[in-house]
C-alpha cells in the first residue's frame, strides 16, 4: 500500500525539522501511541494500540530515521510486532520546503505492509486503515506545531488536548 499526500504548516522549516526529531511530538503523533523513548541517533522504541477491522493488538516496536539531510527531508521506518495479530511495518519518506511567508511544505509518501492475522482482513480495509492512520499522524503533527484550526467557530476548548496543541512550536519560541 502506498499513499503521498502534502501539509503546509504554520512553521518555519528548522521548527518543522527538530519536532520531526522528537520523542515527545511523535508520540502526540502517533495514533494509539502508549509509550515512545528513544532518539533520533538510535531509534525509538514505541508500543502502540490500535484496532483494525476486528482485530485490536497491542505493537512493540522500533522507529528508524534515516536518509537524513537537515532541515530537507528524511525517511521514518517503523516495525511493530502485535503478537497474534501479526505485524506492520511501514516507511514515510517526508521532505521540507519553505514555504511563503515563513510557512513549511512538508510532502510525504508512505508505504505500509501487514501480515499474519491482519493480512486476512483484506487489502482494502487495509489500504484504508494505513491511509487514516499516515493521516491521523501528520494531522496531529500540524496541530502540535500549529494549534487548533482558528476556523473552528466561536466556541473555545478547554481540555487538555486543546491544551496540548500547538505546545511544541511555544516550547521552542519561547
Amino acid at each position: 500500500m502506498e499513499l503521498s499526500d502534502s501539509k503546509v504548516i504554520a512553521a518555519d522549516r528548522e521548527t518543522v525539522w527538530e519536532a520531526l526529531l522528537s520523542p515527545d511530538v511523535l508520540k502526540d503523533c502517533v495514533p494509539g501511541c502508549q509509550e515512545m523513548s528513544g532518539n533520533a541517533e538510535d531509534g525509538f522504541e514505541a508500543t502502540v494500540v490500535q484496532k483494525v477491522g476486528p482485530v485490536k493488538a497491542t505493537f512493540k516496536g522500533g522507529v528508524t530515521l534515516s536518509d537524513m539531510v537537515a532541515p530537507e527531508s528524511l525517511t521514518l521506518t517503523g516495525e511493530g510486532k502485535g503478537g497474534a495479530a501479526g505485524f506492520a511495518k511501514g516507511a514515510a519518506r517526508v521532505r521540507l520546503e519553505a514555504g511563503e511567508d515563513g510557512t513549511t511544505v512538508l510532502s510525504y509518501e508512505v508505504e505500509a505492509k501487514v501480515g499474519g492475522k491482519l493480512a486476512q482482513l483484506g487489502s482494502r480495509i487495509i489500504d484504508g486503515f494505513a491511509r487514516k492512520m499516515a493521516d491521523q499522524f501528520f494531522t496531529r503533527f500540524q496541530e502540535v506545531l500549529e494549534g487548533p484550526a482558528e476556523a473552528d467557530g466561536p466556541e473555545t476548548e478547554t481540555t487538555d488536548d486543546a491544551k496540548k496543541k500547538g505546545w511544541f512550536k511555544r516550547v521552542i519560541s519561547g
